[in-house]
């Protein structure tokens, strides 16, 4: 009788098979997972309008974009919303920088907010309380920018010159259609 010469059994790939490669050779990495899904990032409660602001423009479409301002719409947001994108809505207040000192405590410390603010900022607005002069008017809105945290401070100075574009992305477009209930125009 002759034997067949038999065939070795073959390794599957899922055993691990003996190495010749010495230790300090590099092996890969498994390549990342396309498409997994991002940590989906929430505000806390009653976020500074700063916040708010910052994680809209962090959004990457129309869609989110509009989703993420229903999701926090306040009073205050809206307050500044209008008053940087309405038209007819006439600032008192000159335009350009204002002097004032930055409240450097900590967040979340000894600091205001546009929520709580938001009640007075019809005085720096035309047709809000014509009866202040100006020199009372514009320190009015130094104390008040002084109370409130730098980052809240910015958005106040930049919507009273309809420049809130300029450091967020958040466009009139936007705000119209997350917002249908605002009338637009005829604010002064």
């Amino acid at each position: 009788m002759t034997s067949t010469p038999q065939k070795k059994p073959r390794k599957s790939r899922t055993q691990k098979q003996p190495s010749t490669i010495k230790s300090s050779t590099v092996v890969a990495k498994p390549a990342a997972k396309r498409g997994a899904p991002k940590k989906n990032i929430t505000l806390p409660p009653n976020p500074f309008v700063n916040e708010i602001l910052d994680y809209v423009s962090g959004q990457k479409s129309k869609i989110a974009k509009i989703e993420a301002l229903k999701e926090y719409r306040n009073d205050a947001l809206v307050s500044i919303l209008i008053w940087n994108f309405d038209e007819t809505v006439v600032s008192m207040i000159p335009e350009g920088d204002v002097p004032f000192t930055p409240n450097d405590s900590p967040e979340g410390t000894d600091h205001t907010s546009l929520r709580r603010e938001q009640r007075n900022l019809y005085h720096f607005v035309k047709g809000g309380n014509d009866s202040l002069n100006n020199l009372r008017r514009e320190s009015m809105f130094i104390q008040m920018l002084e109370g409130l945290h730098p980052n809240e401070a910015k958005i106040v100075i930049l919507a009273k010159d309809g420049r809130l574009h300029e450091d967020y992305a958040v466009t009139y477009d936007q705000v119209k259609e997350a917002y249908p209930d605002i009338t637009w125009g005829g604010r002064s």
